[in-house]
């Protein structure tokens, strides 16, 4: 029964000030303000220079610990992941599906070298530039010299 009462108290109280807070904001009139003078064409002021800079990619924390020493790249920087966080954990389903995941992403790879298979992620190669014979080239000079303005090309 007393907790109710503390329930109550608190909603009355939250009242009150809610209604002493609306007082205040009805009673504060701002004050009104002058237009600035016009100026002439001559006396315009102007600011200085103006840099946008990029903003830092993550949020300045004040409180958070910055570790003094710097750690080159070193051989086990390769092989080595932070751990995901828990918002990453809950966006790609949970510890029980990356779980899996990493398990069928293990297997794909010992599939892949067993049978000798290529790479699923490959460097781009590119390709010679095409090759025209000299049947192809004449056949071309002709249709450029039909068309009128082809530049001509040296003879190989």
């Amino acid at each position: 029964m007393a907790l109710r009462e503390y329930q109550g108290l608190a909603v009355l109280a939250g009242w009150l000030l809610a209604a002493a807070a609306q007082a205040q904001q009805a009673g504060a009139v701002p004050e009104p303000v002058e237009p600035p003078p016009a100026t002439t064409q001559g006396d315009v002021t102007t600011l200085g220079e103006v840099r946008a800079l990029r903003p830092d990619d993550e949020p300045l924390d004040l409180y958070r610990f910055k570790n003094p020493v710097q750690v080159q790249p070193n051989r086990f920087s390769r092989t080595w992941s932070e751990p995901p966080s828990p918002e990453q954990v809950s966006m790609s389903g949970g510890y029980l599906m990356m779980g899996i995941n990493k398990g069928l992403a293990a297997a794909a790879q010992g599939v892949n070298k067993l049978t000798g298979g290529p790479d699923q992620i490959q460097s781009a190669t590119a390709r010679p530039p095409p090759e025209l014979t000299d049947e192809e080239q004449r056949r071309a000079q002709e249709v450029c010299a039909q068309q009128g303005g082809c530049p001509v090309l040296p003879e190989p």
